[in-house]
């Protein structure tokens, strides 16, 4: 199998069951974010991966991809299955860990360990994502369940990191607002 066709070669290139749209495309912007928080993840993964969330990162790549084929797709066939469970799942762990950390108090500015950074540098990432896909919301219908997982998923993220640092014993820094 070769990796390049050439088809995208004019700026376009082409949906899941059929068209082609302009790789400007507000559906192409959300898949490049999530090809991007997939990356990030990834990074996270040979950062350490927190033991408390390596196996929820690795499931939350594959849950990525699908989103990626619902968004991509120009039917309802490829639906990603189960985000509404998948998003309490995600509440449940941010509460799990939140009651093991110190209380937040402040802003927290991004960094602590190498596995933190790389999990601040992800939800930064899955804002955009989620910025992108209410901009493509107003142009495509898309499922109310997609854009209330994303939400979360950041916040999953910044608990994330707040967490690998506890379990480094590395404090957050706060942000103070002083110069």
């Amino acid at each position: 199998m070769k990796i390049y066709t050439k088809k995208g070669d004019a700026g376009e290139t082409g949906l899941i069951g059929g068209g082609r749209v302009s790789k400007a495309d507000p559906v192409i912007e959300v898949l490049g974010n999530l090809d991007e928080l997939n990356a990030s993840l990834g990074r996270a993964l040979v950062h350490g991966g927190a033991s408390a969330s390596r196996s929820v990162l690795q499931t939350l790549q594959s849950v990525l991809f699908d989103l990626g084929a619902e968004v991509a797709s120009t039917s309802r066939q490829y639906e990603a299955a189960g985000l509404p469970g998948l998003t309490e799942s995600l509440e449940d762990w941010i509460d799990e860990k939140t009651a093991q950390m110190p209380e937040l108090r402040s802003f927290v500015l991004p960094g602590g360990t190498m596995l933190a950074a790389e999990l601040h540098m992800a939800r930064a990432v899955c804002r955009r994502l989620e910025r992108s896909l209410v901009v493509l919301s107003a142009e495509k219908a898309l499922r109310s369940e997609l854009l209330v997982f994303v939400n979360r998923l950041s916040d999953w993220l910044f608990c994330a990191a707040r967490y690998a640092n506890h379990e480094a014993g590395v404090e957050d820094a706060a942000w103070t607002g002083d110069r």
